[in-house]
This record gives C-alpha cells, sequence and structure tokens, in this order.
C-alpha cells in the first residue's frame, strides 16, 4: 500500500520576476517528489502565486492596471517558468481563485465566531515594505524599510494565546522545524511573550485583499490569506475524504518567511483544530560570486541569466547543481566558475565518460550486445553490496530531505564503478578470457543502470535519454533491481551525453 506524501513550496508573491531563490526552491520541491513517486508513494505536489497585498496594488496603479491584470502576467511568467524545466507539480493554486476566497473567508467567520478573533485599536510603527506592524524594538534597530507611524482600529488572531502549546509541540515533534538551526531560531523567538496578530487591513487604506465575512470595511492581512492556500488545494472543506488522505504537508520555505510559516501558521492551525503539517524545512540563501545579490552590482541571478546556464549545458545541470550545491543547510554561493566545474568533473568526466568507455567496449567485443554474465566473483559481488548501501544513503537523505547527500551518495557509487573497471580493465581481459570480461562489462553496465535510475529525479532527460541508449524496456522513473538488465539486448546508438564545456568561454559570460 503507497503512502501519500504532500510537498509545498511556498506561493511565490507577484511583485517580482522569478529569479533563482524561487527556482531553487521549486527545482528541489520537484526532485523531491519524483523520488517518492518513485518509492511508488501517492504524491501531491503544490506551488503557485501569493496574489494580493498593499505591494500587489501599488505596483499595478504605478503600471496603470487593474490589480488582477497585474496578478494574471506575474502568475503567467511562474507558470512559464516551471513548463520550461518540465516541472512534476499537481497543482498551482492562486490566492485570487474562487476556492481559495471561500475557505479563507470560511474561517475568518469560524475564528470570529469562536471568540478567536477581535476587534481592537492600535498605534504603532508599519512597514509598508513588508506589510506588518512592528515592534518599537524592530524600528529602532532598522530591520525593516519603509516605516511609518500608523493609528487605526483592526482585527486581531488571539496568536499569543498559543504560545506555550506550540513550545511544546516544537519540543515533542523534532522533524516539525528543520534544520536544527531554524527550530532553535524559532525556540528563541518564542522566548519573548507572543503578540496576537493583526489579521486585516481597512478598505480606506487597502483594498485589494479577500473581505472579511464580518466587517465589510475590511480585508484580511495577506499572510493571513496566503497560508491558508496549503489547505484549500489538497481539499479543504470542498473534498474531505482527499484532505484526510493527502494532508499533512512538508512545506520547502527560504528562511526569510520562517516565523509566518513555524509561528503564524501552526497558531492558525491549532486554532481551527486542523493538525499541524509534518515539516516545515527552511532552507538558506544564494550569494552570486561570493556576494549578496544585487541589481545594481550585477551579479543577480534572474530567468535571462538561469537560462543562458541552461543553453550551454542543459536545463538538467541546472537542476543537478541546484540539488548537489544548493543552501538548504547554510547559504551557498552560486559561481559560474563552480557551475561549469560541478558540469565537467560530476557529469562529463565521471558519468558520460563511463558510459562511453562500457558502450565502446561492448560495441567492439561483443558487437553491441549486452553481454551474459557467468559467475559473479567478490569483486563483482561488490558492486551488487555498493549498490546497496548506495540505496540505502538515499533513502536516509531523502528522508531528511538532504538532496546534497543524495547527490553525493550517488556519484560515490558512480566513481565505485569507474574504480571497478580501472581495477578489472576489461579492455585488457578481453585479449586472454571473454567469459570473465563478459561478467565485468555486465556487472559495470547493471551498476550505471541502478546509478542512473537513481539520477532520474536529478537529470530527468538526460537519464530518459541513457535509457533509451540501453534498449532495454526500463522506464529510469522506477526504482530497479541491479541485475534486472536483459543480456542479449542491441544496445541503442551511443550519444554524447554531457559534452565536456571549455572553461575558456567563461571569459566572456
Amino acid at each position: 500500500m503507497s503512502n501519500s506524501f504532500y510537498i509545498t513550496t511556498p506561493l511565490y508573491y507577484v511583485n517580482d520576476r522569478p529569479h533563482i531563490g524561487s527556482a531553487y526552491t521549486t527545482l528541489i520541491a520537484d526532485i523531491i517528489a519524483m523520488y517518492h513517486r518513485m518509492k511508488d508513494d501517492d504524491v501531491f505536489f503544490l506551488t503557485g502565486t501569493d496574489e494580493h497585498g498593499q505591494k500587489v496594488q501599488q505596483a499595478a496603479e504605478k503600471n496603470g492596471i487593474s490589480p488582477q491584470e497585474h496578478c494574471d502576467i506575474y502568475a503567467e511568467r511562474f507558470r512559464e517558468l516551471w513548463s520550461y524545466f518540465n516541472l512534476s507539480n499537481d497543482d498551482f493554486i492562486r490566492t485570487t481563485e474562487d476556492r481559495h476566497v471561500k475557505v479563507v473567508q470560511h474561517v475568518l467567520q469560524d475564528l470570529f465566531d469562536k471568540g478567536e478573533i477581535y476587534k481592537d485599536k492600535h498605534e504603532g510603527w508599519y512597514s509598508v515594505a513588508d506589510e506588518l506592524f512592528i515592534t518599537e524594538k524592530d524600528y529602532e534597530e532598522g530591520k525593516y524599510r519603509d516605516v511609518r507611524r500608523i493609528s487605526e482600529t483592526n482585527y486581531y488572531f488571539k496568536m499569543s494565546a498559543y504560545q506555550e502549546r506550540l513550545i511544546n509541540y516544537i519540543h515533542d515533534n523534532p522533524k516539525f522545524i528543520q534544520p536544527e538551526n531554524r527550530k532553535n531560531e524559532i525556540l528563541g523567538f518564542l522566548k519573548q511573550p507572543l503578540k496576537d496578530l493583526c489579521i486585516s487591513r481597512p478598505k480606506e487604506r487597502l483594498s485589494w485583499g479577500i473581505e472579511l465575512p464580518f466587517d465589510k470595511d475590511y480585508v484580511t492581512y495577506v499572510w493571513f490569506d496566503a497560508l491558508l492556500n496549503y489547505v484549500t488545494a489538497p481539499g479543504y472543506l470542498q473534498d474531505d475524504d482527499r484532505f484526510q488522505k493527502i494532508w499533512p504537508a512538508v512545506h520547502l520555505i527560504g528562511k526569510d518567511i520562517l516565523t509566518t510559516h513555524c509561528v503564524y501558521w501552526p497558531t492558525m492551525l491549532m486554532a481551527t483544530g486542523i493538525p499541524l503539517p509534518k515539516t516545515v524545512f527552511a532552507h538558506g540563501w544564494w550569494t552570486s560570486e561570493g556576494q549578496k545579490m544585487s541589481k545594481s552590482l550585477g551579479n543577480f541571478i534572474d530567468l535571462e541569466t538561469i537560462q543562458m546556464h541552461c543553453d550551454n549545458v542543459g536545463k538538467d545541470v541546472y537542476r543537478y547543481y541546484m540539488a548537489k550545491e544548493g543552501p538548504l543547510f547554510s547559504d551557498s554561493d552560486f559561481s559560474k566558475e563552480r557551475f561549469y566545474q560541478t558540469y565537467n568533473t560530476d557529469l562529463a568526466n565521471d558519468f558520460g565518460n563511463l558510459v562511453n568507455r562500457i558502450f565502446k567496449l561492448i560495441f567492439k567485443y561483443f558487437d553491441g550486445y549486452i553481454p551474459k554474465p557467468s559467475s559473479f566473483e567478490e569483486k563483482d559481488q561488490a558492486m551488487i553490496k555498493a549498490s546497496k548501501v548506495c540505496y540505502g544513503g538515499v533513502i536516509v537523505s531523502l528522508d531528511s530531505l538532504n538532496l546534497n547527500g543524495i547527490a553525493s551518495s550517488i556519484m560515490g557509487y558512480v566513481s565505485f564503478i569507474n574504480r571497478y573497471l580501472e581495477k578489472t580493465e576489461p579492455w585488457k581481459l578481453a585479449k586472454t578470457d571473454l567469459e570473465a570480461t563478459k561478467t565485468v562489462l555486465y556487472s559495470a553496465l547493471a551498476s550505471l543502470r541502478f546509478a542512473a535510475s537513481l539520477l532520474y529525479p536529478l537529470l530527468p532527460e538526460k537519464m530518459t535519454e541513457f535509457f533509451s541508449m540501453l534498449n532495454n524496456g526500463d522506464s529510469p522513473g522506477t526504482l530497479m533491481e541491479w541485475d534486472g538488465l536483459k543480456p542479449g539486448t542491441e544496445l541503442g546508438e551511443m550519444k554524447a551525453l554531457f559534452p565536456r564545456f571549455d572553461m575558456q568561454l567563461l571569459e566572456n559570460m
């Protein structure tokens, strides 16, 4: 019986175009979803766009269009990028959709009826850029941009009532907030008294939002609205059986929205009576060429820059690099030199040369037909044992959402195959013992096939090409037995999967 697995990206705010940060989170979510599909889990993968709030309204006014038109333009840009990468998301939700508006208004009315929401007047500092009220300490420390003093009446969610319950939940569920440093950050935040959350904005100041069902003069605070998308999409209040099957979720987010997802969101769910997510995993940020990204510095990695690298070596390579070198546990730097060196070392040299070497030997000595092995000696048995170790490492890393570890385990196995060939030297062995050569080349190709199946979520297009070269009737999107390779099958045309990149070209990039 398959297990359900629900993974989400954050909803991307429609005030800017996609960039390396949004591409990274979504690509690693797609990779994780694909690994779970290979395990035959029932996967639901969600992404989408967050479309309400003051910044959207201001941007639309500046461009002389309606907020909805603005949202339509930017949502389509995200859809186009995910289509470009052939992502496997099951849903793309927009917070302006009717299905979401109904859920938000139902939850608001329910919490209001239960006394979890109250009306009060507040005077304090408000960050227009971040669309939230801030403390006097935050104001003095200058943490927020475009801050002004505001005095107005709003509605508040009794978030403070859930502080101790949330702290206890975090301690009792060690996988709830990951990695460990993010959990410690939230626990540190919760050492201070938790304030109630302002969940409305008066229409006279902001009209672009979901109207409060109990007061037509207000709209909902964008974060209270946006977070509920995670339960809207799997069917909350619309298809209870489906929702119970899919929920709870694993959320992938950037560290900049840690508090909203690990304090606001769980307390909202506690008040509503919905179980909390399995995990909120907050990854680090990308820097560029050793510096914080900045358009003024010219090191900002936008959509055009991403597509340039993809045009040079393939979309799969960008995907692989994101997984192997990305900032899962701390910040990572995107360096052009490192990107292309990783491509040349891991893919052109290690995997690509291994394919060429094995295929050429099979074509030379066995006319392109997969040889039938005889008895497996200890050195051959070691390949099978190593494949099991590799698979175990992949699963352990997958369970902890450690894509860096997944890539390292697989490429370690690829290196093991290369060392096996260096030890057995089939190009020499064939001159004296063709039967033994059959076993060596079968073992090497079977091992490579096994590694390729594990690499599929990281390199789906290239591994699909490789499996077409095997001509063995396999689907690369399934986990397979090491010895499932069929002897006697004629190999397909050999292709250069990963042509070496000329590093001198970087001088003109």
